[in-house]
């Protein structure tokens, strides 16, 4: 490949890379999981940018290409399904600032995300991205009233995973 191509692709991991880390921290359980996802997803994308014909953003095809990554060795994998242990990955700040309210919120809602296939993982990420449902179709690979559709049914199974 040539060096421009090679400097073009860096650059665009590089300011695109918290997204692969986002889908990592998804489908992984621990850092040496997410460091061996997050290199075995810049392969890929590697491997598959010559080809990155710029009808879409680079974020939208790299998440399509890192969810379809992170999916394929998730469901290639013969372990159980692994959730992170959330006490070691907490962040501590001064006890004035913290909101033990809003920690305990956040931390079920992960258990409960955990609970999703891995469609609606990818969904869910994607819809508290903030990103469109013409995007998420697009990266997705679904209609865009399929992604809505999906979005809704998830809420409900939310809900009922987090208000038994």
């Amino acid at each position: 490949m040539s060096e421009g191509l090679e400097q073009s692709f860096v650059k665009q991991l590089r300011e695109n890379q918290n997204i692969i880390h986002k889908i990592c921290r998804l489908y992984t359980a621990g850092d040496d999981a997410h460091k061996d996802l997050f290199q075995e997803i810049t392969i890929q994308l590697w491997k598959a940018f010559p080809k990155f014909r710029g009808d879409s953003k680079f974020s939208t095809w790299a998440y399509r290409v890192a969810l379809n990554t992170a999916i394929t060795l998730y469901r290639k994998s013969t372990k159980s399904v692994q959730t992170v242990d959330y006490e070691k990955h907490q962040f501590f700040i001064s006890q004035e600032d913290y909101n033990y309210e809003e920690e305990e919120r956040i931390k079920l809602m992960y258990q409960a995300v955990y609970q999703l296939n891995d469609i609606e993982k990818a969904l869910v990420f994607m819809y508290l991205e903030d990103k469109d449902y013409t995007e998420i179709s697009e990266t997705l690979g679904i209609s865009e009233v399929n992604a809505r559709v999906k979005m809704n049914r998830i809420k409900g199974k939310l809900k009922k995973i987090l208000n038994p």
